[in-house]
């Protein structure tokens, strides 16, 4: 069996590893917005397009923000990576970095939202949201409504929301969507990236029909893999699982390859509402199909975040 292992390893590996963005696209001039690219996939992420353009890291802690800045600005020699706080539990932070943003910078062809929690024991975020789904989802709701105009001005653009495939476990619980009637850690995660993949597909359809090229502003989600990060830190157990089975994981490198490949592949020029993994078409799961759902996702959401988005 050691023999085997040994001579089958580099195929599992390669295997494990699975699509690989193989786009050359250059970004220059254009303006790309990445959450939660301190560490893990979304800081590969911003690796890979520091090389091709200017990348803003959206994070909560700016000191791990700028450390991993500093690190890609040296390994890239593009300056223009830039760190700026955003506490997607908190819209008063949401708010706040948008007006920053849209004060300082005048295009914005890229938003990738990346970050999540996962696992949380169960608290509520500044607004009184359930965790997972008030930073996974809502709070990525918010940000893309506040940007959304500025995107449009700056069309082509690009919307790209990373999901799961544990959305397949989920599903939206109206009448107990915070939690306060029953919890577990393990299906509020698989809820809100439900949430991420019902979200793409009614904001790509609401999108549809209002540019005279539908390759103007696309929206996609996607499904990174299962990545060896910190995502699971919040779980004694996932943690210790993640590092015995780290062989059969891939490396956020490896895991960033589906949002890279979302946020430049020219051949998605045209493509909206749709679902990725390894980086080519992936099954979404017949309740990330409920149009209706959809609808009523984005309808209360608005209306817990206190805006109007027709």
């Amino acid at each position: 069996v050691p023999v085997f292992l040994f001579v089958a390893a580099p195929y599992i590996r390669r295997y494990v590893a699975g699509g690989r963005c193989k786009s050359t696209a250059r970004l220059e001039g254009k303006v790309v917005i990445i959450t939660g690219a301190n560490t893990g996939i979304g800081k590969e992420t911003a690796r890979d397009l520091a090389q091709r353009g200017k990348v803003i890291i959206a994070c909560r802690d700016i000191a791990k923000g700028e450390a991993a800045a500093s690190e890609i600005r040296a390994e890239t020699g593009n300056q223009q990576v830039i760190v700026k706080k955003l506490d997607l539990a908190d819209t008063k932070s949401i708010r706040e970095f948008a007006e920053k943003f849209l004060a300082e910078e005048k295009e914005l062809h890229i938003l990738i939202n990346n970050a999540g929690v996962m696992l949380c024991p169960y608290s509520k975020t500044a607004d009184g949201f359930e965790m997972h789904l008030g930073v996974n989802h809502l709070g990525h709701f918010l940000l893309t409504f506040l940007l959304l105009e500025r995107l449009k001005q700056s069309a082509p653009a690009r919307i790209v929301n990373v999901s799961s495939l544990a959305h397949h476990g989920g599903r939206i619980r109206f009448h107990d969507l915070h939690g306060e009637k029953s919890y577990n850690c393990g299906l509020a995660y698989c809820h809100s990236k439900l949430a991420n993949v019902l979200f793409t597909r009614e904001l790509a359809r609401r999108l549809q029909g209002k540019f005279q090229r539908q390759a103007e502003f696309t929206a996609n989600a996607l499904h990174p893999g299962s990545v060896y990060s910190e995502l699971v830190r919040h779980s004694f157990v996932m943690t210790w699982l993640w590092k015995i089975f780290s062989f059969f994981l891939k490396t956020p490198c490896e895991g960033a390859q589906t949002s890279i490949y979302c946020a430049v592949a020219e051949e998605l020029d045209s493509v909206t509402g749709q679902y990725f993994s390894d980086c080519q078409p992936a099954y979404v799961s017949p309740r990330g199909r409920d149009d209706e759902a959809a609808k009523k996702l984005w309808s209360v959401s608005c209306e817990l975040l206190g805006i109007q988005w027709d």
